[in-house]
């Protein structure tokens, strides 16, 4: 099934209440003014991180010189060819389930604004929409699990706020917080509470220099399938005109190569974690139990990938990624309880996978009247 030509009908409604959710705010990374001489792109991570920052001439920040232009609205679509399938029944009464995927697509749609912009102090807005889609070779398949996937689609609809706070010409810190519903929901139904999921980080580092800033902190989020506090390190740095490496560990290390100002190369992993409440038309029976109605679906990837990002015409940009996904996990679980019990063990193949992707910069215009104040 293929939602993407009605996607902005399906998305305006359940917007408006993820927005009013979190206060209407949410977040990403911002274009603040570079530093002097101007320099450009100027420097900002990867979509989607919250280090996004600027370079400051009296205020420490975690992006460094080399990175990238700033994105303020994306466009995303990846696609993975077909792969195999084994799922393993691990409730009494539960069966197994053989077969292939002959689509698994992403469609991811971002924007991000500045809500305030002083050396001082950063606040960014966000929100997010983004819908998975499976396609399997045979169509009921017998499995309910996977028969709501392709019927509904895995959707995620969010809205974030950051905060980066230089505090002196060294230090700096992050915090972030996001608020997202997933799951296999329509518009008509909709719940917050049966399918919101908050994540947050909070990260301190230290810029010993224009090309160098590390951090360290803590993130609570989905990365690793089930929601949980693990550590982080960021580390910015670039090497000389060409290289650099950036990084927040455990969750991705990308290598950067910068052929010129307007086309950047890189080359790394990437941890992804999703979860999803998914609601049964059909009820799931077990011997000696409930029958269950609401799964949780913990999904876990690894990428290596490769990206290169060109830019089009000043304020517009083009992002293509090629790699391989190992899938470390895709399974499903009893949302009544906390405990690690599968309800369904998944194994999805490894396979490779394209993405392509535009994206909308801060115009050179625009930076150099940032510049020139």
């Amino acid at each position: 099934m293929t939602v993407f030509s009605t996607l902005f009908k399906r998305v305006s409604r359940p917007l408006t209440m993820v927005t009013v959710l979190l206060g209407g705010a949410v977040a990403a990374q911002a274009q603040i003014t570079p530093t002097t001489p101007p320099v450009y792109p100027p420097p900002a991570p990867p979509a989607g991180d919250t280090t996004a920052a600027v370079n400051a001439q009296e205020f420490a920040t975690p992006s460094v010189l080399g990175m990238g232009p700033s994105k303020g609205l994306i466009f995303h679509y990846e696609r993975m060819p077909r792969f195999n399938i084994n799922s393993d029944g691990k409730a009494v009464g539960l069966n197994d389930y053989r077969s292939q995927a002959e689509k698994n697509a992403r469609l991811v749609i971002k924007g991000y604004i500045p809500f305030w912009n002083r050396p001082h102090l950063k606040v960014i807005l966000g929100v997010n929409y983004e819908r998975e889609e499976f396609k399997f070779r045979e169509y009921p398949t017998g499995y309910e699990l996977y028969d709501n996937i392709e019927n509904k689609g895995l959707k995620t609809l969010g809205s974030q706020i950051a905060v980066i706070r230089p505090v002196n010409e060294v230090n700096w810190y992050i915090f972030r917080i996001k608020g997202e519903l997933s799951g296999d929901y329509t518009s008509s139904e909709l719940s917050v509470r049966d399918y919101l999921r908050v994540s947050s980080e909070f990260l301190y580092g230290w810029k010993r220099s224009p090309t160098f800033s590390w951090g360290v902190g803590l993130q609570l989020g989905y990365t690793f399938g089930r929601q949980s506090i693990y550590p982080a390190v960021l580390y910015n740095r670039t090497f000389n005109n060409r290289w650099g490496v950036e990084a927040l560990f455990p969750a991705r290390i990308t290598m950067r190569y910068n052929a010129s100002p307007r086309s950047l190369f890189f080359a790394g992993y990437s941890v992804d974690g999703f979860n999803y409440i998914i609601k049964l038309r059909q009820p799931l029976r077990r011997e000696n139990a409930i029958d269950l109605r609401t799964l949780e679906l913990r999904e876990t990837e690894v990428k290596f990938r490769g990206r290169w990002e060109r830019e089009i015409y000043d304020f517009l940009w083009f992002g293509l990624e090629g790699g391989y996904r190992y899938n470390y996990a895709f399974d499903a679980f009893d949302r009544t309880n906390d405990n690690r019990f599968k309800i369904v063990d998944s194994k999805l193949a490894g396979a490779p996978y394209a993405s392509l992707e535009l994206f909308i910069v801060p115009p050179r215009k625009f930076l150099k009247k940032t510049v020139d104040k």
